[in-house]
């Protein structure tokens, strides 16, 4: 007679569900070899893991192999399409064709393993998961520009479960670097140049991608990038050297991690980049006495594709990987994106000494717990059909037109050329951005079928049915061979207003080559692609024949709308003083063309604000507000100020501040200051307002910014409608670094500055700190 009892005691414990989940982890890891834990510690690229056949798909050869003689435990961009990784919208998978064969792979490496250990897959999701068919939303600095962290919370969650439903598990953002460095190639991917800003919209992400419970089903983790600093490269050189002194670290590039951290982020990947001379793939310091002592850490760190082997590459700190493995290793970096050093060369470490058993069982523990955490060990799979159904719904798409719609800037609106008459007759719409679709959506972007992305020319012919539109591309963004702008200028002398779209392009093609990191390779046969990953400006004017069509153009005496999309901000100048209206679209995602034409014809009533500064040159970089107190004066050639500073934009209304007052309280034992202010919607149309608060320290103990953003709220006001407004801050957001290193807020006077933006405060009130306060980590 069979003994259930006695067959219940064999069954392993981390096989257990009902089992608490560190005797799970501590029953594997007892049971594994070297080489399986060795398996976990490793990333491999996931593209080439799957076979498609028709309607068929099922792990690849390659697949095989790697759970069976590496005994892989961790696949990254297994769903990305783009053409690096060669796959299109033929042999790449739609989300129910992503499900299937996700659900393949899972079901291959839980059945074919001695251990029945589920794959954890990492996908890239940026602006939206970079795979067929889902939603494409605003680059990150668009969805900063919204100023609305709820919004872009509600929009990571949507991304979250689009990935989820697919068999992702690990979604890699929020992006957290600064970018001070306007040359420097992947400003996009940023939030801009300001700490609390960043924190603010990294803490959005890391809540909507993780949710309140990683086994929801709809949830995935979320891997914060790039740990640190990696925005400030010397000469803007993708993961270049970056000069950075200790109490700037800690002031401004650390503190958005930190807050992404406390709000329970559970993955961080290190930069490629070294601080005063030490890798941060590396740096001990980073990842141990801050990221886990300080900040109580508790998830997994993995490395950029291919930086552990820049350690003994272009570093020149190693002499060999298998140095470069144990440094990594014992500086306390878990996984290995690419593979290429945690396996042998880490298996030759541990052998030689260099690297202690404790260590390995302690970094493959993280990840086998959160793969506990998340329910893989007892359902791997997802619903096919619920992808099917689920992945860029109706609810989805008017999401991405919200974000678009709220992260467009007014920059220039001289004699209220703008929102323009729906009755108008004849629109010239010119410009190579007014409808190239993956122009405007950025890099880190899947193919996309066409049908799928609303370009500004789309977008306006839908607005304006009745009127004839004559479109002209006039030039591209860098061949300077394509030149129709004689056209351009026949178009526009026939029409009554002319819309001409310039900027720049992250569009990615099949012809160009690309580093195994996967940053493009620059050279002369290049397509227009002139910002995204790899691609690194010695000036920001705009490329090609863009500044000599709008100057042609602006001869015909014809009123002119300048929407610029674009990744960084570019040279604008000769527009800022010469053409009506500007409006910022930044690359406003698959609903770009439908948001522009929203705030064109007055739809909607713009209120993006910038995040990040636009100089009048390159020369003045770099130009951020947040600059240290100093002597600051003008150059031979013009001034120190950018042509428009961080959280600059108009609106179609008007708004009025008044009343201020500052409040002390304690709370919990905590100081709690509130700073109360009225805001009066004084034009006769409805809109939104981002109110900003701004401190100055008015004497400290070292040199600190002249004022740092402290606060701030996206506000409705219907017109002549007004509002109170209250702010929250606490000492933290009052300290400074003291000459020990230690946040402190110190006693004494303090200016709070409110207003629209970093630059004209419509309201100043005083406050004093009565003692001094140190800030606990």
């Amino acid at each position: 007679m069979l003994n259930i009892q006695a067959v219940a005691q064999t069954k392993p414990v981390y096989k257990n569900a009902k089992a608490p989940i560190d005797k799970r982890v501590s029953d594997l890891l007892s049971r594994m070899t070297l080489p399986e834990k060795i398996g976990q510690l490793n990333t491999l690229l996931g593209w080439p893991m799957y076979e498609k056949n028709g309607t068929n798909v099922g792990p690849s050869a390659e697949f095989k192999k790697a759970i069976t003689e590496q005994h892989i435990g961790m696949l990254w961009g297994t769903l990305r399409a783009d053409p690096w990784t060669k796959k299109t919208l033929e042999n790449g998978l739609d989300p129910y064709m992503a499900a299937k064969a996700t659900n393949a792979m899972q079901r291959w490496a839980m059945e074919n393993s001695r251990l029945g250990i589920p794959v954890f897959l990492a996908e890239e999701a940026p602006h939206g998961h970079m795979a067929i068919g889902t939603t494409v939303f605003p680059t990150a600095i668009g969805q900063s520009s919204t100023w609305d962290d709820a919004l872009i919370q509600e929009m990571a969650t949507t991304i979250g479960k689009e990935a989820r439903l697919q068999g992702a598990h690990i979604g890699y953002g929020p992006i957290l670097d600064l970018a001070r460095e306007l040359r420097w190639s992947r400003v996009e991917e940023t939030y801009g140049e300001d700490p609390y800003l960043n924190g603010t919209m990294g803490v959005a992400v890391v809540k909507g991608f993780q949710g309140n419970n990683i086994n929801s089903g709809t949830n995935i983790i979320s891997t914060l990038k790039h740990y640190t600093a990696y925005g400030v490269p010397e000469g803007g050189h993708n993961g270049g050297f970056v000069t950075l002194g200790q109490r700037a670290l800690l002031q401004d590039y650390l503190p958005p991690f930190e807050r992404a951290v406390k709000a329970g982020a559970l993955s961080v990947m290190t930069a490629y980049n070294s601080i005063d001379g030490i890798p941060c793939s590396s740096n001990s310091y980073l990842l141990n006495d801050v990221l886990r002592k300080q900040w109580g850490f508790n998830g997994f760190v993995v490395s950029d594709l291919n930086s552990i082997s820049g350690l003994s590459g272009s570093d020149k700190v190693a002499a060999d990987d298998i140095e470069a493995a144990a440094q990594s290793f014992n500086a306390g970096l878990d996984n290995d994106l690419g593979g290429n050093v945690f396996g042998k060369s880490l298996l030759k470490a541990i052998n030689d000494g260099s690297v202690s058993m404790a260590r390995v069982d302690e970094a493959v523990g993280r990840i086998l717990r959160l793969k506990f955490e998340m329910g893989l060990f007892d359902n791997p799979y997802v619903d096919a059909d619920k992808a099917k159904r689920q992945v860029r719904t109706k609810e989805a798409i008017a999401l991405a037109r919200r974000v678009a719609d709220e992260s467009i800037i007014l920059l220039k609106n001289d004699k209220q050329l703008l929102p323009l008459n729906k009755s108008i007759k004849n629109i010239a719409v010119v410009g190579p951005n007014a409808d190239n679709m993956y122009n405007q959506l950025g890099d880190y972007t899947a193919p996309q079928q066409e049908s799928n992305i609303i370009t500004l020319l789309q977008g306006i012919k839908q607005k304006v049915p009745s009127a004839t539109i004559r479109y002209v591309k006039g030039c591209a963004i860098r061949d300077t061979t394509q030149d129709e702008i004689a056209q351009a200028v026949e178009a526009a002398m026939k029409s009554d207003v002319v819309v001409v779209a310039l900027g720049g392009s992250s569009a990615r093609d099949f012809k160009t080559s690309y580093l195994a990191t996967g940053a493009a390779v620059v050279n002369a046969s290049m397509s227009d692609m002139e910002s995204g990953e790899g691609y690194d400006r010695e000036s920001l004017d705009m490329m090609g024949r863009q500044l000599q069509l709008l100057q042609a153009l602006a001869k015909t005496g014809k009123p002119i709308v300048l929407v610029l999309i674009e990744g960084r901000p570019l040279n604008i100048n000769w527009a800022a003083a010469n053409i009506p209206a500007i409006v910022m679209g930044w690359y406003p995602g698959q609903e770009g063309g439908n948001a522009l034409a929203d705030v064109l014809f007055g739809d909607y009533n713009p209120a993006g604000r910038l995040p990040i500064s636009i100089p009048v040159s390159v020369g003045q970089l770099p130009v951020y507000y947040g600059h240290q107190n100093s002597v600051r004066h003008d150059y031979v050639e013009g001034s120190t100020k950018p042509l428009y500073t961080f959280g600059y934009g108009l609106s179609y209304t008007t708004f009025q501040y008044a009343n201020p007052q500052a409040q002390t309280s304690t709370v919990n034992g905590q100081l709690s200051i509130t700073v109360s202010f009225d805001i009066k919607n004084t034009g006769n149309k409805d809109g939104d307002e981002v109110a900003q608060l701004y401190v100055k320290d008015d004497v400290s103990s070292v040199v600190v910014p002249n004022r740092l953003l402290k606060g701030f709220k996206r506000v409705h006001l219907k017109a002549g409608e007004q509002k109170r407004i209250t702010l929250t801050l606490s000492a933290a957001d009052l300290s400074l670094i003291d000459k020990n290193y230690q946040r402190v807020a110190e006693k004494g006077g303090f200016t709070f500055l409110i207003g629209g933006n970093a630059e004209q405060p419509q309201l100043t009130a005083k406050y004093t700190l009565e003692q001094t306060v140190y800030v606990k980590n």
